[in-house]
């Protein structure tokens, strides 16, 4: 049986979802109906070694959020879908676009809905407090929650898988 290591080694496109994975899935509302999300700054350093370490990265949410979009270029992900509700096109679109196989690509996210991703991708992966489904079919079980380093630590994990982490933090040792 493959391990989730072996898995993570062949990722060259980590996907994101964002309520529950890149947040801790809740949604605040202000007085006026706008949309708040808290997203966690260890989760967006990870995604920037990930990005230095030649990893492409992705976003594929089922909700449409201005936010997202500005977490998302603040970070340098080039790939964003949102309001997206049949995630599976979507992934098969965007992995069309690049020209990977579904093997290449990792994804880590915590429902149902996310289901037609992980069960396709190389190395899938989802956090504690996921739906029970989805435990159930990924190759790794983060420690840390959705918005609570989750994100990162799936992040350090590929890279020790590629052999990739201690030159990642190269620059910061120095």
């Amino acid at each position: 049986m493959t391990s989730a290591i072996d898995m993570a080694r062949q990722v060259q496109l980590m996907i994101f979802d964002v309520d529950g994975i890149l947040t801790d899935g809740s949604l605040h509302f202000g007085p006026d109906g706008e949309m708040m999300k808290t997203f966690n700054v260890l989760d967006g350093q990870g995604i920037k070694l990930l990005q230095q370490a030649g990893i492409a990265t992705a976003i594929i949410s089922a909700r449409q959020s201005a936010i997202v979009t500005r977490r998302a270029t603040d970070l340098g992900i080039p790939h964003i879908r949102q309001g997206i509700h049949d995630k599976k096109s979507a992934f098969l679109q965007l992995i069309a676009d690049l020209n990977l196989p579904a093997s290449a690509c990792g994804f880590i996210g915590d429902d149902v809905i996310d289901l037609p991703i992980l069960m396709r991708c190389g190395f899938a992966a989802s956090v504690p407090n996921a739906h029970a489904e989805v435990r159930q079919r990924v190759h790794y079980v983060t420690t840390a929650g959705g918005g609570k380093g989750a994100a990162r630590e799936i992040c350090d994990f590929i890279l020790r898988a590629q052999d990739k982490y201690e030159l990642a933090l190269q620059n910061y040792l120095s």
